[in-house]
């Protein structure tokens, strides 16, 4: 068996106010996983837990985003969440602070045979 890549969706969610990193990734996520409505598991016969999820996400501050918080956001499978740079911080032209933007890549795989 080898892990099969069967789904790659993104997303991009932001912070407007708050400079929160995580609300923003949380956003792109949704964003990610809303896009679609595809029963994957089913499609292949296997149970919903057997989903294997790699989540990336880009943020300009990875350290200020609480993966723990973010796993909550997937009802099955195995979510595995990577944050790194990316994403943009816009600064406010008439105000201090700024909008925080993240990116995400939800990746969908199983253990399976490939095809021939």
């Amino acid at each position: 068996m080898a892990k099969t890549r069967v789904l790659v969706e993104f997303g991009m969610g932001t912070s407007l106010r708050r400079e929160d990193y995580t609300e923003a990734a949380r956003r792109a996520l949704k964003d990610a996983l809303w896009h679609n409505s595809v029963n994957m598991a089913e499609l292949f016969g296997f149970p919903k837990e057997a989903m294997i999820i790699d989540a990336e996400i880009g943020v300009q501050e990875p350290g200020r985003v609480d993966v723990a918080a973010l796993k909550e956001i997937f009802p099955y499978g195995q979510p595995t969440i990577t944050v790194t740079k990316g994403g943009l911080d816009i600064d406010k032209p008439h105000t201090e602070g700024r909008t925080v933007v993240a990116n995400a890549a939800v990746i969908v795989s199983f253990d399976m045979e490939p095809a021939a």
